[in-house]
């Protein structure tokens, strides 16, 4: 069984040594070659994942159709950004390929959905698309610490396969219908990542860092349900998981972004510093302009993005957040079923 994931990066990564476990014939493609050397003759990735050792038997390579030659199932691990440079090669794929995308990030400047977007430049696309997503930080996936992610579908048969494809012992995944909420749970989380470090970088405590996660989770909640999805899909794997896991873990970028913003770092200097993409920064922007669409109230999202531009520090932002005006916290999200269902077989 040949499988290509394409991105290098230390979620590709993971990914493709999740399926060399799983006795497929794995290819990766990278953009650089430095990495596509290390992973070829030293069986590692120190650019994305310092440290670890990566299984025998994956191969990488700079050249995409290279990759993809007799691919049974494509593993979509770019950055959001680079999304549409990978349509040309996407749109040759034969029709009883699957595709499972691992982006948790938005396609600006249209502030789609991956498989949104997807689905409006490959006609037919939904009948072999999943999208996976979950509380699964590459970096302990690559040392097989137990994972559980979801993996999700208009397709009964795609979700099972993919399921199939990636589940091992060490790597459980769980199989949802909405492909909606389980993507905007998955690059939502990031902006209130983003929050979360920077309230630790501004020295304050679990109280707030347990507030922000919990209204963050109900703004999710509100964009989410607005945009079609079923409530219920945020309290699972992709929206309350994956948001305790980027907001509390060293190994976040975002989490970390928003730590340096903290410090007095500006936006330029902190994405030097990090040197990887930091997807929750695309994501606001995003969430900004759907909220805003939608009639949605995102509060710490609208002032995350006026930290990002240099509007407001991020004292500033805590202050503005803290000082609203009196609400009720329980709030009715809309009257989307509590489950969705495969709409296809």
């Amino acid at each position: 069984m040949k499988a290509c994931v394409l991105g290098a990066g230390s979620w590709g990564t993971a990914l493709a040594s999740v399926l060399v476990s799983n006795q497929w014939d794995v290819t990766i493609w990278a953009r650089r070659l430095e990495v596509a050397e290390d992973i070829n003759l030293r069986g590692r990735n120190e650019r994305y994942l310092p440290g670890a050792r990566l299984p025998a038997g994956l191969r990488a390579v700079t050249d995409p159709e290279d990759a993809l030659r007799h691919a049974e199932l494509v593993v979509l691990a770019v950055p959001s950004g680079a999304v549409a440079d990978m349509l040309p090669f996407l749109r040759g794929l034969g029709e009883d390929v699957l595709l499972v995308h691992a982006v948790k990030g938005f396609v600006r400047p249209d502030n789609l959905r991956v498989s949104a977007w997807l689905e409006r430049h490959i006609p037919g696309i939904e009948r072999r698309l999943a999208v996976i997503s979950g509380p699964s930080h590459a970096e302990e996936v690559v040392r097989q610490l137990p994972t559980t992610v979801v993996v999700a579908s208009a397709s009964r048969r795609v979700a099972e396969s993919a399921q199939d494809a990636l589940m091992t012992e060490r790597f459980r995944v769980y199989t949802q219908a909405d492909v909606v909420g389980v993507e905007l749970g998955g690059a939502l989380k990031n902006i209130i990542a983003l929050g979360a470090g920077l309230a630790e970088g501004l020295g304050l405590g679990d109280n707030t860092r347990a507030a922000l996660m919990t209204r963050g989770l109900a703004e999710i909640t509100r964009l989410g349900v607005a945009l079609g999805a079923s409530p219920l899909t945020f309290s699972g794997l992709a929206g309350i998981g994956d948001l305790i896991v980027t907001c509390t873990s060293e190994h976040s970028r975002n989490h970390r972004a928003g730590r340096l913003l903290a410090k007095g770092l500006s936006l330029s200097e902190v994405l030097a510093s990090i040197g990887m993409v930091v997807e929750g920064v695309h994501a606001t922007f995003a969430a900004e302009q759907l909220a805003k669409d939608c009639g949605v109230e995102m509060p710490i999202t609208h002032a995350i993005a006026r930290v990002l531009m240099g509007e407001i520090s991020p004292s500033e932002a805590i202050e503005l957040l803290m000082t609203r005006d009196k609400n009720h916290e329980m709030e009715v999200v809309g009257a989307q079923p509590l489950t969705a269902e495969f709409r296809l077989p």
